[in-house]
């Protein structure tokens, strides 16, 4: 009995087309129930009647024909993974497309690299992402000490990100033990080691998870063997520690020169090169160019495989600039730094971002070195690559991330043009791809629209800029006045401080420390302070301020002293 009234739930959609057909039931008895009661009909009577038969009996038609569509959708619906976009068009072929669908590789690492997986797993399952294997450097973990693993920590974050349930997934990678015999292990780890002792194979292992795992896509290291990223600066500076680059750069203000990494004559690892050859779209980054995109194609045959491929090559700019790496990088710089390595071809299509965060989220990235890319067009396109910008700037936790939804349709759209270009809008993966990259689509406008809704309530959230704006041109002023405010109270910070250890009580001192960040009011009371001592002068204590209240009350307490 449960069954049948779960038919009639809000969700089902299935009582708006009963309703139809009730209407239409209704409409063709009346138009009945005319006649038989009619022994003559003049013209209006036979209009009507003729009215009533036709829209009813169109109404129980479509009532029908859409009810049973919505219950097809319902019984495909029960063993669909992907319930967060479901339409008639993509369910009712669902597993078959997406076991053929477009066949894409993903290069690079970090969360760049998770970015564009989380939002590619919603078109296909034939999604293999190349990851870097590299402690990139730094003290190994204690769980890997003790079970001699690999570094891991980008392979278990692309797993997470192809996952369909990425939070469990996280939680169960990084689970560490607190107690017993297994203390200090992770349970990421002791499940690649033993995946390893079943398969016999590091990269066989790891690329069988996805079925024990149960996730859309599979990972593949880049290669089986440690490396160690390297980097030498303009003034000869070799650093071996991947993640002492940027604290080196910014201490000896030199630029990388190069990267190379260690040892230089890496193999890929089984599987890999295959992937790139077949793969019908690659997508390199984003992420950190020199940490994480580059050294994957220095990987020996990587960069070679990936110009000979005849599939389309993606290039996802950063959005913004990384302290150490990329200082003041624009977006040509981004795309000479990837062709100095590997040389041309390796390019076809560079997605950069046209969006635009309002200053105050800038300013905390400018305080720590970083800025945002800016698309310099004319300059990029002198590498013959064609560029398309898109809207990726997304805020999530305070932090510029790119649209996994966004760079996922632009990817997508790509091949589908190529699809249609070969004359294929009939196939079914075309199909399938050209639908539910609309129904996204839609939702992205939504998502715009509510942006848009909330910029104008007033509150400060994402902006966008127009594609030929300039963000530095635009907001270079409003920059520049938030750094010189911040100038300002480090300096008023600093005079304080000075002044507070120039007074020989110090048990006044103590009173009005607690009081010096409430400015005006602190500085007065600090005053008094220092005029009832009298060992020091009153331009010790006074600050320049523009506020001409300020000044006049400046003036009566020097009139005082004296």
């Amino acid at each position: 009995m449960k069954g049948f009234f779960k038919w009639f739930k809000g969700k089902a959609k299935i009582k708006r087309w009963i309703l139809l057909i009730l209407i239409g039931v209704v409409l063709v008895c009346y138009g009945i129930a005319k006649l038989i009661d009619a022994r003559t009909l003049n013209v209006v009577e036979i209009i009507t009647v003729v009215v009533s038969f036709v829209v009813g009996f169109t109404f129980i038609v479509l009532g029908i024909v859409y009810m049973q569509k919505r219950m097809l959708e319902l019984l495909v619906e029960e063993s669909d993974t992907r319930k967060e976009r479901n339409n008639v068009n993509t369910l009712i072929f669902n597993k078959k497309v997406y076991n053929q669908g477009p066949k894409i590789v993903v290069i690079g690492g970090g969360s760049g690299l998770n970015t564009v997986l989380r939002g590619l797993k919603n078109y296909t399952d034939n999604i293999t992402a190349i990851v870097t294997v590299s402690d990139y450097g730094e003290t190994p973990t204690d769980s890997r000490k003790a079970l001699k693993v690999l570094p891991l920590d980008d392979i278990k974050a692309s797993l997470t990100a192809l996952a369909y349930d990425e939070k469990q997934m996280e939680d169960l990678l990084n689970c560490q033990f607190e107690e017993g015999k297994l203390k200090d292990l992770s349970f990421g780890d002791i499940y690649f080691l033993a995946m390893d002792k079943v398969y016999g194979n590091f990269a066989k292992s790891i690329e069988s998870s996805t079925g024990v795992l149960n996730m859309t896509g599979r990972v593949l290291p880049v290669t089986l063997e440690p490396i160690n990223i390297c980097a030498e600066l303009e003034d000869g500076t070799v650093i071996e520690k991947r993640d002492m680059i940027p604290e080196i750069v910014n201490q000896t203000k030199n630029k990388i020169s190069r990267v190379y990494i260690n040892p230089t004559n890496t193999r890929p690892a089984p599987g890999v090169i295959d992937a790139i050859k077949e793969a019908d779209a690659i997508v390199i980054g984003p992420g950190s160019l020199y940490t994480n995109v580059i050294p994957n194609l220095l990987v020996k045959g990587i960069a070679k495989a990936v110009k000979e491929a005849k599939a389309i090559k993606v290039y996802v700019s950063n959005i913004m600039t990384e302290a150490g790496q990329t200082d003041e990088y624009k977006l040509s710089d981004h795309v000479q730094a990837i062709v100095d390595y590997v040389g041309k071809g390796i390019i076809d299509y560079c997605i950069y971002d046209t969006g635009e965060i309002i200053p105050e989220f800038i300013h905390k990235y400018n305080e720590e070195g970083k800025d945002i890319v800016i698309p310099d067009i004319s300059k990029a396109k002198e590498y013959g690559i064609k560029l398309i910008q898109r809207n990726l700037s997304n805020i999530e936790d305070d932090k510029v991330r790119h649209d996994s939804d966004v760079i996922a349709t632009t990817i997508i759209q790509l091949i589908c043009d190529e699809l249609k270009f070969e004359d294929m809008q009939n196939d079914s993966q075309y199909m399938m791809l050209n639908s539910r990259m609309k129904e996204t689509k839609r939702e992205i406008h939504k998502r715009e629209r509510a942006e848009r809704k909330f910029r104008k309530s007033g509150r400060k959230q994402f902006e966008r800029r127009e594609s030929d704006s300039k963000f530095k041109t635009k907001y270079n002023k409003r920059i520049a006045s938030i750094k010189e405010s911040d100038e300002k109270a480090k300096d008023r910070k600093k005079k304080n401080k000075s002044s507070l250890s120039k007074l020989a009580d110090l048990e006044t001192a103590k009173k009005y420390k607690a009081m010096i960040d409430n400015q005006e009011t602190a500085e007065t009371k600090l005053f008094d302070a220092v005029s009832q001592i009298g060992i020091i002068r009153t331009s010790d204590v006074l600050e320049d301020e523009d506020d001409s209240n300020t000044k006049d009350k400046k003036k009566k307490k020097r009139r005082k002293l004296k």
